[in-house]
């Protein structure tokens, strides 16, 4: 009988504890997902500029509900492949320049086109004068075509789209990238171009010491006035160095009637 009751009671200790243990896997899993929870935390003393990237995915953003603080540049997709325009892009970029928000226009880069006419498609939709901070390729193996090229067709694409844009706005493109991507593709590659990297994991550490100039830190931000979730950025400087480094002499401040 003794045996029994230690039995059951053992019994009763393990299926408490699993129950305890899948709670609080649930709970972290629900956390994760809602984006109540993150890998990252980045502190303002470290990382004083904070800001965000966005698209179509986002809809409509109340600008006017923006936590600056968190909100000190955007980057807003303008096109992707040959042809994609982003719907959003023009009143984005009008929106954020409205409310004296420094920012950028991004391409994401397809394998399936031409370096040569996604640079001209760029170009095309996003006007020089019009964007504070330099334009930005995004380079990533997720939502691309399947890659069919060998590394050296992919690097000559990817350099006759740089060479291309950087003509024609006299900025370095930022190149992002995911860290497989970047693994795969970037280690030695464009030495030259200032990095925006994706880890949402943890702060990045690049092979050979490679420095950063931008992180994505989250991917699943909640911020007043986006009702979806938004990528989370900060810059790898100071405040003076953003201002100085990024925008220059760039007047990106207009009347409060100014449209685009």
């Amino acid at each position: 009988m003794l045996k029994n009751n230690l039995l059951n009671r053992r019994t009763i200790f393990i299926l408490i504890a699993i129950t305890a243990l899948s709670t609080c896997l649930w709970g972290i899993y629900w956390g994760l997902y809602k984006g109540v929870i993150r890998f990252n935390y980045p502190s303002f003393k470290d990382y004083p500029v904070h800001g965000i990237d966005i698209s179509h995915h986002q809809n409509d953003i109340e600008w006017s509900q923006l936590d600056k603080k968190y909100v000190q540049f955007v980057f807003i997709k303008a096109t992707e492949g040959k042809d994609f325009k982003d719907r959003t892009f023009k009143e984005n970029l009008a929106n954020a320049r409205y409310h004296n928000i420094p920012a950028g226009a991004y391409h994401f880069f397809t394998f399936c086109s031409a370096g040569k006419l996604q640079a001209e498609h760029f170009i095309k939709e996003v006007p020089t004068e019009l964007i504070s901070l330099p334009p930005a390729i995004d380079l990533e193996f997720g939502g691309n075509c399947r890659l069919n090229l060998s590394d050296d067709q992919l690097a000559k694409e990817i350099n006759n789209y740089i060479q291309i844009v950087e003509n024609y706005y006299q900025k370095k493109v930022i190149i992002y990238a995911t860290q497989e991507f970047y693994q795969s593709h970037l280690t030695n590659q464009f030495l030259d171009n200032p990095l925006w990297i994706r880890d949402i994991y943890k702060q990045p550490n690049l092979k050979n010491d490679r420095k950063w100039l931008f992180w994505q830190y989250a991917n699943r931000g909640k911020l007043k006035g986006i009702n979806t979730f938004v990528d989370f950025n900060v810059f790898n400087g100071s405040k003076e160095q953003f201002n100085h480094d990024l925008i220059g002499e760039t007047d990106y401040h207009r009347p409060p009637n100014y449209r685009y």
